[in-house]
């Protein structure tokens, strides 16, 4: 059986798919794993990452849409959007794929509508609070909607597809333990310890409060903080600003895709953007959290963000508000543990830890002709109460 996975752009679309794949690789209850093909776009992280993880992968000429742009590309897009559609119907003809998992954005636009008059079933998966402008396009074609959050489904409603409170699909996240975490990271054990990101877009705020606190954070915990390729160096010089005996206290990275699990488990409070994933994450480890949702890009991470906030797992510092005495001001969390635990329960509550299977259990059953799940089997297998 082959499979189809289309995403691409950001890690937001690329990881919870990179997620699932795993899942269809994984299952216990299966004699052999699907052979699987992915669809990217011209330009994205999913070139790197789908090959690292051993998946063909195939390019749509397409790149990211954009909602306001003034350059050459506000022009081109339109017209590369229009090549991608036969280019996928060129693939999916070649592939033949028995069913197509899709995380949304625009590489879902063309692979959905090549898809539909071939009859190919679709699941559709949506992350956000707020649908993105291409699965709201889209989701009157999927078979299958899976979702993060509530307010998706609600906002999805009027495509008239079945639709599953899956959450987020993510890495298995019980497979390391927190000794085993810290010691990876060779974390010091006198102190707690915050990990400070800011994803791949919009770094820049999140390390220029960093560098300004710096001195005052570690003299209450040790910081963990992924600076973005660019800024590392920077960061190393703030380091060695620190007297001889903090520095082993900053523990800057340019990236931690390998030891990111490590970082999480280690971690007693993040300080991050509000992407869906990453949300999924701290959540699945029951991780307090405070979150400074990335203002642009459709303002999908404030609505995320809220989500947590309101069920009492999280708190929201505004992009404009947060500098370096807001990040000292969020370690206060830390040494009030009444309330760290109320947030950790009420993250872990929201968890997720078995969504990636969930939303493989629905991919195969339409590659399999089979009747969809009930949407409470899909939900005991998301919140991992399945046996």
């Amino acid at each position: 059986m082959r499979l189809l996975i289309a995403a691409g752009g950001t890690g937001g679309h690329i990881y919870p798919a990179l997620a699932v794949a795993r899942s269809f690789r994984d299952r216990p209850d299966r004699p052999s794993a699907p052979d699987l093909v992915w669809v990217g776009g011209h330009r994205g992280l999913e070139a790197e990452l789908v090959r690292d993880a051993g998946i063909r992968c195939r390019r749509l000429a397409l790149r990211s849409l954009r909602t306001v742009d003034v350059s050459v590309h506000a022009v081109l897009d339109p017209i590369r959007l229009a090549a991608s559609v036969p280019q996928a119907a060129a693939i999916l003809a070649a592939e033949r794929p028995a069913a197509i998992l899709t995380t949304g954005g625009y590489v879902a636009v063309p692979v959905l509508l090549a898809a539909a008059p071939m009859r190919i079933p679709v699941v559709l998966w949506e992350g956000n609070a707020v649908p993105g402008r291409a699965v709201r396009a889209t989701a009157r074609l999927a078979d299958a909607l899976a979702i993060s959050y509530e307010s998706a489904g609600r906002a999805l409603a009027s495509a008239g597809v079945p639709t599953y409170p899956t959450g987020t699909p993510i890495r298995d996240v019980s497979a390391m333990s927190r000794d085993e975490a810290r010691g990876r990271l060779d974390l010091p054990a006198d102190r707690p310890t915050i990990l400070i990101f800011g994803g791949s877009q919009a770094v820049r705020r999140f390390n220029a409060a960093v560098a300004a606190a710096l001195p005052r954070l570690v003299e209450r915990v040790t910081v963990v903080h992924v600076t973005g390729e660019s800024a590392y160096a920077a960061a190393l010089t703030e380091r060695e600003k620190l007297p001889a005996d903090a520095r082993g206290r900053y523990r800057p990275y340019p990236f931690l895709r390998d030891d990111m699990l490590a970082a999480l488990v280690a971690t007693d409070l993040v300080v991050g953007r509000a992407g869906s994933s990453t949300l999924a994450e701290v959540a699945a480890l029951g991780i307090p959290s405070v979150i400074v949702p990335y203002p642009h890009a459709g303002a999908h991470q404030g609505a995320n963000a809220a989500s947590l906030a309101e069920a009492g797992a999280a708190r929201i510092v505004p992009d404009e508000a947060f500098d370096a005495d807001a990040l000292v001001a969020a370690t206060d969390l830390l040494f009030d543990e009444p309330a760290r635990a109320a947030m950790a329960e009420a993250a872990r509550r929201l968890g997720r830890p078995g969504a990636a299977e969930a939303v493989a259990t629905l991919v195969l059953a339409l590659a399999e002709r089979r009747p969809l799940p009930a949407v409470e089997t899909i939900e005991a297998i998301a919140r991992g109460w399945a046996a």
